[in-house]
């Protein structure tokens, strides 16, 4: 069997982490699959999803480790093109990339204890994010 599932958010832009474990879970509990994987995908090119422990240090840190290897000043073939000013943000998502896999064993997610799934807005605006969720199991 396979449920498809959406979450939708909105986000404040530039390098915005959100913590989505909890609606990721609700969804799992609101179905009739009671062990196997989620597919879990971010629409749109300048966001991306990882696990990481979610608390401020962390946060920052995960931050300022993309401003060291992409950083926001540099010159883009993007926003010479485009003009928007956001290329770091598309490489910034791509190399992080758009989904994860998780597995789930009676309706919970396998997460280390302090595991939770992040997603990062890289844009350089607020933006309405679509997180595509795709449960497979029995």
């Amino acid at each position: 069997m396979v449920i498809t599932s959406r979450i939708s958010l909105q986000t404040e832009g530039n390098g915005d982490a959100v913590d989505i474990t909890s609606r990721i879970q609700k969804e799992i509990d609101a179905n009739d699959i009671n062990s196997g994987i989620v597919t879990v995908f971010v629409s749109g090119s300048t966001a991306g999803l990882t696990t990481i422990e979610y608390e401020p240090g962390v946060v920052s840190d995960f931050s300022e480790m993309f401003e060291r290897i992409i950083p926001k000043g540099m010159k883009y073939e993007h926003d010479r093109a485009w003009g928007d000013r956001n290329g770091h943000s598309h490489v910034r998502a791509s190399l992080l990339g758009p989904s994860l896999v998780v597995p789930f064993v009676d309706k919970r997610l396998i997460l280390g204890t302090w595991q939770q799934i992040i997603l990062l807005d890289f844009d350089n605006r607020p933006r309405s994010r679509q997180v595509i969720l795709q449960t497979m199991g029995e």
